[in-house]
Formats: structure tokens, C-alpha cells, sequence
């Protein structure tokens, strides 16, 4: 049995005077003005007594949430090659040629592909051919994969290990939706051990951000990657964040058949790993033009639909029906108008993921269906000019955070890592500024309140039977510059009432 915690002298936001927290069992005990909880009478019986930790009038909030994730991939983005600055195919191959060059003379050059991430090409004046990658390769395995993870380009070597039908075709450097996901499900830079070591640092560099649960997405079967990661041998930093994770129809018929329910605890994971929503992906990315939409993109098309209504409707009927919740992957408006039609039809809730152009029509239909709007506010950031380019005209209607908000529904705020930081503070700070860099807001009109930006980021409060699950800052997020959102100092991290970040000495 562990510690109670004490949190005494802390600061709530928009409440006023100092305050003593109690954490008993995985819950908030007690909440009173400070001094009137007594620390020598709160020990569970039997208990290893009680931590008191001085906050000296330091600011607690909920436990934050990243709702989208794709978290192996995540662990692995700080070692691949960045990309995010590459502004034309040539650049981008330069990156390339360049690391080559520095593996080779360091005498490193590795077995393993050489993969890149983060590029953005819808706005390059050039093209990515084979044969620009292939020169700068020299014969290497080069996967570089977009920055919405919707597309990859690959180098013939590469072609031939990861997709051999597009070897011998240099106008299919580019693989898009379906035939690039089977791709990047299929890199993998180390063992399961190495691996899950970069996870534990990836969620250990979580909780230092104050975040206590993510929502994992990552293609593929990954309860008994988690299951590993989370069991007794598993180190402490790999257990320091609340795991939901997303089932792909590949595997729903899998996970129906043992018996996996949304929400349901996974067993020998400490109630830390739980099953998350069904992931179907109904259309692709702004980036990629392939997002479905009503209008024409420059080059005549409207993207694309990645399942007929029948078919979405069918996989959505099959989760809801056996209790796994439907989450739709939907950027553009004619495809968020067609999965609101699926979810009426179906006639269960779930969530949408992205909802990035929305019909004005579709908006009020989220609360009245019972559909999270999930969103990466931080994508507006990254995406306005593209959008102001591809969807000219209708950016207006682009991240509608603040009609969604008004309208009822529900929000739920994540990064999409590793297409945004997994760091909520940036998504907060994006939907409340719809501003970076020192730009000029973008739609200023569609930006949130500090509070419900802050609620879109957690899923409890401070209370009392609350989940334990606290975040200690140094400042407070209602009334701090705007400017200091995006960085805010996070002193401790608590999860169920242990810390998994300290940097202060509490512990």
C-alpha cells in the first residue's frame, strides 16, 4: 500500500484562496482551504503514512490528456531524419544525401533504412521522383514519410523491400492512404526491447509535460505491446501514463472474439491499459489532397473516399454492436458530413478524428448524436497556408473550434504525435491563440476560452472522489500571457496519486 499524498498550499485556477489536496487510493480524499485537512490523521491504516508536499501557492489542474497519438511512432521520431524544414523535393533529398554522407564518415552507416519524417509537399515547386531520391541514396533504403503520415516516398531499394508491386514504376515513388500505412507499419528500426525502451522515454517525457493518459492509435495490434511495456518487468517510466488503445478493422473481428469492450481494463497492467475505440479511416489528409470534400482542390479533384457508405456504416455497426466505440478518421466537410450520417444511421455515439472542414449544417449534429469532436488544434497552425491554397475560400469553416464548442458538443483536444508534439500545453495554447510564431491569429473567431480548451485537455476535475490524477505548474493557465501557454513550467505530475514527474523534490 502506498503513501497518501498531501498537496497543501496549492492554487486552483478561477478559485480563489490556497487550498490542501488530499490523495487516498487512487483518489482525491479531501479538498479544503489550507490548514484544514490534518496530515497526521490522514494515513491509511496500515499504510506507509503520509507525503506531505509544500506547493507554496503553486497551481494544480487535472491530469492532462492526449486523445490521438500514435505513440511507437512517436518513440521513434526524434531519431529519424527531420524533414520538417525541407521546402522542395530537392531540399529534401539534400537531407538525405547528407546524412548518408555524415553516417559513412563517422564509419556508422547503418544496415537498417534510413526513413525521414515530417515533409510537407503540398506546396513544393518540385515534384518527389524516384530518381531524385534514388541519386541522393545511393542505393540506400530511403522511406521519408509526410508529415500527416498519409503518404511516404521511398527509394527503389526501399520499394523493393516494402513494396515490391511499385519497384520497377517510378511515377509510384509516392505511396498514398492504404499502400503507405502498410509501409511505415512495417519499419521498425530495433527490437521490441530497444523499442520499448524509446517508449518509456517518450512517456516519461510525457508526464514531465503534465500528461497523464493518451489515446494510442498506432496501426496495428498493440494490447500486448502495451501489455509488455506495462507489465511487472516493465520499468517505472513505462508505466507513468493511462494507455487507451484504438483496434483497426484488420483486427476488430480479433478483438470481438476476446471479448474487448471500450473501456475495459486490461488484466496485469495495474488498470493503467484499457481498450479504446475502433479507428476507421474514411478519407485521407489536406496534404495529400486526398481529404473528401464538396469543393475542388486546384487540380480538379475532391480527394478521396477511402469506404463506401455501406462499407463505413457496416465496420461501425459491427464495433457499436459489440460495445467497442466507432472513432472516424474524417478531415474533409463531405466526409464528416457522410460519417454524422453513418453515426445517425448506425444510431450510436463515438467520435470523430479531426473534423478539421466542417459543413456550417454539420456542426449542431455532434452534440446531437452523442459524437466527440476529436481535434489537433495545433494542425491549424501547421496547415493554414496550405489550407488558405487548397481550401481557399472556405477556411472560415476550417477548425471550427469555437462554433463545435458552442454548439454543445463535446471536445477533445490531441496532437496526432508524431504529426504535432505530443505536449498538450501546444494544443491549448493553439486553440486559444490560433496563433504561432508571433503570426497574426488565423479565424481569431473560431478560438476557445481558456477554460474550455483546458477541459478539451483533461477528463476530470479537482474534486472530491476525482481520479488522482493531478498536474502541479508554476503558473497559472487562466490569467498567464498567452504567449506562455504553449511552454508552461510543469512542476510534478501525478498519476493515481504517484508521482511520475518531480521536478522539484517532492519525492
Amino acid at each position: 500500500m502506498t503513501a497518501d499524498v498531501l498537496l497543501t498550499g496549492a492554487r486552483i485556477p478561477g478559485v480563489d484562496g490556497a487550498h490542501d489536496v488530499l490523495l487516498r487510493d487512487g483518489r482525491i480524499a479531501a479538498v479544503g482551504p489550507t490548514g484544514s485537512v490534518d496530515a497526521r490523521s490522514a494515513s491509511t491504516a496500515g499504510g506507509d503514512g503520509v507525503r506531505v508536499a509544500h506547493l507554496d501557492g503553486r497551481w494544480i489542474v487535472p491530469g492532462l490528456w492526449d486523445q490521438h497519438v500514435h505513440f511507437t511512432q512517436w518513440a521513434q521520431t526524434a531519431r529519424r531524419l527531420d524533414l520538417s524544414h525541407a521546402h522542395s523535393a530537392a531540399e529534401a533529398a539534400d537531407l538525405v544525401r547528407d546524412r548518408i554522407a555524415a553516417e559513412r564518415s563517422a564509419g556508422a552507416e547503418a544496415e537498417e533504412p534510413l526513413v525521414g519524417f515530417g515533409f510537407h509537399d503540398a506546396l513544393w515547386p518540385d515534384q518527389p521522383t524516384r530518381a531524385l531520391l534514388d541519386a541522393a541514396a545511393g542505393g540506400r533504403e530511403v522511406v521519408l514519410i509526410a508529415g500527416d503520415l498519409h503518404c511516404s516516398w521511398l527509394s527503389t531499394a526501399a520499394a523493393r523491400r516494402f513494396a515490391p508491386d511499385t519497384a520497377d514504376d517510378p511515377s509510384a515513388a509516392v505511396l498514398r492512404e492504404d499502400a503507405s500505412f502498410a509501409v511505415t507499419s512495417m519499419l521498425s528500426a530495433a527490437d521490441d526491447a530497444t523499442l520499448d525502451r524509446w517508449a518509456a522515454e517518450a512517456a516519461e517525457a510525457a508526464a514531465a509535460r503534465g500528461v497523464v493518459g493518451i489515446v494510442d492509435l498506432e496501426y496495428g495490434w498493440n494490447v500486448e505491446v502495451w501489455r509488455r511495456r506495462m507489465g511487472a518487468a516493465a520499468s517505472g517510466a513505462a508505466r507513468s501514463l493511462r494507455v487507451e488503445f484504438g483496434i483497426y478493422p484488420d483486427d476488430l473481428e480479433r478483438a470481438i472474439a476476446a471479448g474487448l469492450r471500450t473501456g475495459a481494463a486490461i488484466g496485469g497492467t495495474d488498470g493503467l491499459l484499457t481498450v479504446g475505440p475502433a479507428k476507421i479511416i474514411s478519407d485521407g489528409s489536406l496534404n495529400t489532397r486526398t481529404a473528401l470534400c464538396v469543393g475542388a482542390y486546384p487540380d480538379g479533384g475532391h480527394g478521396v473516399a477511402n469506404l463506401s457508405t455501406a462499407e463505413l456504416v457496416q465496420w461501425m455497426r459491427l464495433a457499436a454492436s459489440n460495445g467497442i466505440e466507432p472513432a472516424v478518421h474524417a478531415i474533409g466537410d463531405r466526409a464528416n458530413t457522410l460519417a454524422l450520417d453513418a453515426f445517425e444511421e448506425v444510431g450510436c455515439g463515438g467520435r470523430i478524428e479531426h473534423a478539421q472542414l466542417l459543413d456550417a449544417a454539420d456542426v449542431p449534429r455532434f452534440a446531437r448524436l452523442g459524437v466527440t469532436a476529436s481535434v489537433q488544434p495545433e494542425h491549424a497552425m501547421d496547415d493554414r497556408d496550405v489550407a488558405d491554397v487548397l481550401w481557399r475560400g472556405r477556411t472560415g469553416r476550417a477548425f471550427p473550434l469555437a462554433e463545435l464548442h458552442a454548439s454543445g458538443a463535446v471536445i477533445a483536444f490531441g496532437s496526432d504525435a508524431p504529426v504535432a508534439p505530443l505536449d498538450p500545453w501546444i494544443a491549448l495554447s493553439a486553440a486559444v491563440t490560433r496563433s504561432r510564431d508571433g503570426r497574426e491569429p488565423w479565424h481569431s473567431e473560431q478560438a476557445l476560452a481558456r477554460d474550455a480548451a483546458l477541459r478539451a485537455s483533461t477528463r476530470s476535475h479537482i474534486g472530491l472522489g476525482e481520479p488522482a490524477d493531478i498536474a502541479v505548474l508554476d503558473a497559472d493557465p487562466f490569467t498567464c500571457r498567452s504567449a506562455d501557454l504553449r511552454g508552461m513550467p510543469v512542476a510534478a505530475t501525478l498519476l493515481g496519486g504517484r508521482f511520475t514527474h518531480d521536478r522539484v523534490g517532492w519525492v
